[in-house]
């Protein structure tokens, strides 16, 4: 692993902070919600051996500010396109877990030419892929989550509920994205869920179906965190999905038409 480089990037004065670390073909890497590029630490040691990975943090968590108004789905994904262009400065590998895989999502909708292939992680590319009761804009999330915030947000521990409730109202309408959208990602995706997750199973089945070049995991015995539940299978997964190409199946269906080459 090559010595990580921590450093900020400023995108319409909003001082971004990321990380990078590792060689190789670029791989970003975008956090779940009310988290950290620090959620990602388990999964490194064997990325950075194959990739150049880059850990921004987007507005309002991790070293990342807030700022005055609303949070926005649309914002965060805007946001990392310009990150992708500016700071990587070449197409990437695209990985998003929870809130991480709808940003990455509309990342790859919005701008396929910058993403050679994604892999979205128990998230949701409509707000109502959640299951009932998941998004509340009221709940009191756990003081250990307030904590791992204050430990490096330079807002300090007194905006973390202010933060929370900009995100959950964000999730009422966010993101938004319909088959149409969907059909636009020209690369070869991965949607993976877990078979107890807070995302909706159907969801994750309609997400795969509506995607040209899709893939499917449903990750068995497995919750919402199924990225530390399960840890060294979802690394095989991973590891394969993002180094090697599609094998040749016997019977297929869905994938009856040769796909297109991908990164």
């Amino acid at each position: 692993m090559t010595t990580a480089q921590e450093a900020i990037f400023d995108i319409d004065g909003i001082p971004v902070w990321y990380k990078a670390v590792g060689s190789g073909a670029p791989l970003v890497m975008l956090h779940p919600g009310m988290a950290d590029a620090s959620a990602f630490d388990s999964m490194l040691a064997p990325l950075t051996g194959r990739f150049r990975v880059y850990l921004p943090e987007r507005r309002a968590h991790g070293h990342t500010p807030d700022v005055d108004g609303p949070l926005s789905f649309t914002q965060m994904a805007n946001e990392t396109i310009a990150f992708i262009e500016n700071v990587v400065q070449e197409p990437v590998r695209l990985f998003g877990y929870s809130d991480g895989a709808s940003v990455a999502v509309m990342v790859a909708a919005r701008r396929p030419d910058l993403v050679t292939r994604l892999l979205c992680a128990s998230g949701v590319y409509r707000y109502d892929g959640w299951h009932a009761g998941v998004i509340d804009p009221d709940a009191e999330l756990p003081d250990e989550m307030a904590d791992e915030y204050a430990a490096v947000s330079p807002d300090g521990r007194e905006h973390f509920q202010v933060v929370a409730r900009k995100l959950a109202e964000a999730h009422l309408t966010e993101p938004a994205l319909d088959d149409a959208d969907l059909g636009a990602i020209s690369c070869r995706t991965l949607v993976a869920v877990a078979d107890d997750d807070e995302v909706r199973l159907e969801h994750a089945v309609r997400w795969y179906q509506a995607l040209p070049q899709g893939e499917l995991l449903v990750m068995p015995g497995t919750s919402h965190a199924m990225i530390v539940e399960k840890p060294e299978l979802f690394m095989d997964v991973v590891l394969d999905f993002f180094e090697n190409d599609p094998v040749p199946t016997y019977v297929p269906l869905r994938r009856s038409e040769p796909a297109t080459a991908s990164g």
